[in-house]
């Protein structure tokens, strides 16, 4: 029996919003039917390129009776506002991460959601991707014992090199751990499960910011959250985890995520991507590659979004839902936190590991 495609209303036809566009065309599950933006011109723009049907406001998307999920790609200090709006106008909401810019914001969400019966979720969905689900199947098995430990490191010198509207890395709801320790926290929260509490010292090493990319050239930026954060957690499982995440840093050799058990180690792909490549160690040999056992290695941005539709058809759970989202949002706002108050911070969230994908599932599939 056919599945009907759930009908999608874009919100935000900026930088990342071409990676959705060409999504929905990957996964039958999706029909994105409309796409808005404060700037006409733009949503119109990418309306013509990508073949959505219509370009409108955002006032008129949320309004429409026929869009059933909104896909919301605005800046983070708007995610909360128009996720809520969806909600109200009893629309099932799916962000780009982060899930909310502070834990009030998405526990709204997460209430008005719950009362209303509709689903939210949130990106990232790259945990989803070949090279992380490989990861938390050899986990699952066995085949590093225990874990006790994890990295992941994410240090860069910011975006304001490239980003054409690169204010708001740098604004609340910004800076390194709410831009990427998202796919960061997410990969691990699907590897080693919840995390119980946090404890992070943080800093603002360049006050002001200085675009050199176009069209923003010389503009000057003040910095309003923390650009360097170095973060420890004690996962439910017992496991301990390092986290630094750096808008600060102009080189370095770290892993990106390395996760240490009682009967070896393994190397884990950048979880900003879907494939990468897999290493695990164990005693009496070194390094040794691990062939990707699940598709899904190229830029599947959306799939999270697919997952979200099948859940709407069918019923079922999906993966990037909003008890994991909130999670993460939790453990980031703790990490900031805990350096204010110079101590630790129990998390009173809570979520479950998301299910692992199949072995044997074909992209574009609706058995996600």
């Amino acid at each position: 029996m056919a599945i009907k495609p759930v009908s999608v209303g874009v919100v935000g036809c900026g930088n990342i919003s071409a990676a959705y566009f060409n999504a929905s065309k990957k996964f039958g599950i999706l029909n994105v039917v409309a796409c808005a933006d404060l700037d006409m011109e733009r949503a119109k723009a990418k309306a013509a390129e990508f073949g959505v049907p219509r370009a409108c406001t955002v006032k008129e998307l949320i309004a429409d009776p026929e869009i059933e999920i909104v896909l919301n790609l605005t800046v983070p200090k708007a995610h909360a506002e128009v996720n809520l709006a969806a909600l109200k106008a009893g629309k099932c909401a799916y962000t780009e991460k982060p899930f909310a810019v502070t834990r009030e914001e998405g526990a709204k969400v997460m209430d008005l959601a719950n009362a209303k019966g509709l689903l939210v979720g949130s990106a990232p969905d790259t945990f989803m991707g070949g090279g992380i689900q490989t990861c938390r199947k050899l986990i699952d098995d066995g085949w590093i014992g225990r874990p006790v430990a994890c990295t992941a490191f994410m240090l860069c010198h910011g975006h304001e090199s490239w980003h054409p509207s690169p204010e708001f890395y740098y604004e609340r709801g910004g800076g390194p751990m709410f831009d990427m320790g998202p796919y960061y926290l997410t990969a691990l929260v699907n590897l080693l499960g919840p995390v119980r509490r946090a404890s992070a010292a943080t800093r603002i090493t360049f006050p002001e910011r200085t675009i050199t990319s176009q069209p923003k050239y010389g503009k000057q930026v003040k910095v309003e959250t923390p650009t360097h954060i170095a973060g420890v957690m004690d996962f439910e499982c017992g496991a301990v985890g390092t986290i630094i995440t750096s808008f600060d840093v102009w080189g370095h050799g770290c892993p990106v995520i390395e996760i240490y058990g009682t009967h070896g180690s393994m190397r884990v792909p950048d979880p900003n991507g879907f494939g990468g490549q897999v290493f695990v160690s164990r005693p009496g040999s070194g390094w040794g590659e691990i062939p990707l056992a699940f598709g899904y290695v190229d830029n599947n941005r959306g799939i999270g979004l697919a997952d979200m539709a099948c859940a709407l058809r069918t019923g079922r759970p999906f993966r990037p839902d909003g008890n994991l989202a909130f999670h993460v949002l939790d453990i980031m706002q703790s990490l900031h936190e805990a350096s204010d108050k110079g101590k630790h911070i129990e998390l009173k969230s809570r979520c479950e590991r998301p299910e692992p994908l199949p072995l044997g599932l074909m992209p574009g599939k609706l058995d996600l």
